[in-house]
């Protein structure tokens, strides 16, 4: 298998001076058959409503740890599974009030005539979050009380509260015992040439691989097909080029290039759940809210569990390990170089594919089915730089990220190509089947 070299070409795109907020997309498209150029749909907030608030709350509740631990989930939490149990809840809740879209798993009896959708919404949530997480009430109990005294009192609120309650019953059985708790034998590094050498007796991760998809069939569905021969012309070119711009001594890299680099360093559970919780408040839709949010973290949770699968499938060495180690790959065409270190930090999961990677590729491919457009300008943060930046496609995120890893010195651009792949993969295979509207 050969990686694709092709250069990062303005993946970045400027800022957007004046963002626009525009009503999302409500079909899931795809692009092409149009000679037509493609719509451009910025986003931006049009203000809080019940999904982003709910989205807030338990993006609180996951990032905070709680004295105690009695769930799965409190001993073993899981932002990306955790939160996409939260939004599916909410999206087939307030789905079945709305009638547009097919619900994801749940259709409940409970009535829906009539029935409040940020009621729905609520309930949904707060039921998923107190059975998840008894004991980290402090981050949602008074949140959901002040809230649901606000809503106006009636028989809407009372059957939009009962529908709720149902959906996020029905959605935690669902979900119960989804693998996360497995018992793992302890872990032992390879020591033989491109296997993975953990940091310390319990590398990043491990368990999820067990998790229990939500729509793939089984985790190894979209296995990325694995990295090059050690020996092979292409793993050369890979090594010597995280060699070149990834060390912590590097004239090949510019502080542009670091700069990228440091934006994605940021712990992934707080990066990523502040990051995606914009996408709730780019509507005053609810229904288009729940949906939205719903897709892009089911596409997510399995992106990672997909992904992670193959990192502990293949057990590949990082740059760290590669590049000193490099008399011992039996390739002529690398150089060892016992003093290399990578200038930023490596995660200690194994190398391949590149896990940034296959969760751009999956947002992106989500985004591009969701509003039927390449051209989808929206904006993250990293608290690491201080800074946002902005895309102006659906693809310009994956892009960065095939280049983000190399320049910190963590990963080979094999990895993070195959790792949009996987990602896009795992977003095709949902778009087709979830969430479309209801005949």
């Amino acid at each position: 298998m050969s990686p694709n070299f092709r250069s990062f070409a303005n993946a970045i795109a400027t800022a957007v001076a004046t963002a626009t907020a525009v009503t999302l997309g409500l079909g899931l498209a795809s692009c092409g058959g149009s000679d037509d150029p493609e719509p451009t749909v910025t986003l931006a907030s049009t203000g809080p409503n019940a999904v982003s608030y709910w989205n807030d709350i338990a993006n609180k509740t996951v990032n905070t740890a709680a004295a105690a631990s009695t769930t799965p989930e409190e001993q073993r939490p899981s932002y990306h599974v955790d939160l996409a149990t939260v939004h599916v809840a909410m999206y087939d809740a307030v789905s079945a009030i709305d009638g547009r879209f097919k619900p994801f798993a749940i259709t409940p009896t409970a009535p829906a005539a009539g029935a409040s959708m940020d009621a729905a919404a609520s309930a949904a949530a707060y039921g998923v979050l107190r059975a998840l997480f008894p004991n980290r009430s402090a981050s949602y109990q008074a949140a959901y009380d002040s809230y649901v005294a606000a809503l106006p009192a009636g028989d809407a609120k009372t059957r939009g509260l009962a529908l709720g309650d149902e959906v996020a019953a029905a959605v935690v059985r669902l979900r119960a015992n989804d693998g996360r708790a497995v018992v793992l034998a302890p872990y032992v590094s390879g020591t033989a040439p491109g296997q993975f050498r953990s940091a310390n007796p319990t590398p990043f991760n491990r368990f999820v691989p067990s998790i229990r998809p939500f729509s793939m069939t089984r985790v190894d569905q979209f296995r990325a097909p694995g990295p090059p021969a050690l020996d092979s012309a292409a793993y050369a070119v890979a090594s010597n080029e995280s060699k070149a711009f990834g060390g912590t001594v590097s004239t090949a890299r510019t502080a542009e290039q670091l700069e990228i680099a440091r934006f994605h360093t940021e712990t992934p559970s707080p990066y990523i759940t502040r990051n995606l919780g914009r996408f709730a408040s780019t509507t005053t839709d609810v229904a288009a809210a729940a949906r939205l949010m719903a897709f892009i973290y089911v596409v997510h949770a399995d992106a990672i569990t997909a992904c992670f699968e193959a990192k502990y499938f293949y057990g590949t060495w990082r740059p760290l390990s590669a590049i000193p180690l490099a008399d011992t790959d039996g390739n002529a065409a690398t150089v060892a170089d016992a003093a290399w270190t990578p200038v930023l930090p490596t995660p200690n999961h194994p190398e391949y594919p590149a896990a940034h990677s296959c969760t751009a590729g999956g947002l992106g491919e989500t985004l591009r089915r969701y509003y039927g457009t390449r051209n989808v300008v929206y904006s993250f943060d990293s608290l690491v730089t201080g800074t946002t930046r902005t895309y102006a496609t659906t693809d310009a995120l994956s892009e960065e990220s095939q280049v983000a890893r190399l320049y910190g010195g963590m990963h080979f651009r094999f990895a993070t190509v195959d790792g949009v792949t996987l990602g896009t993969d795992v977003a095709r295979w949902v778009a087709e089947r979830h969430f479309g509207r209801r005949n």
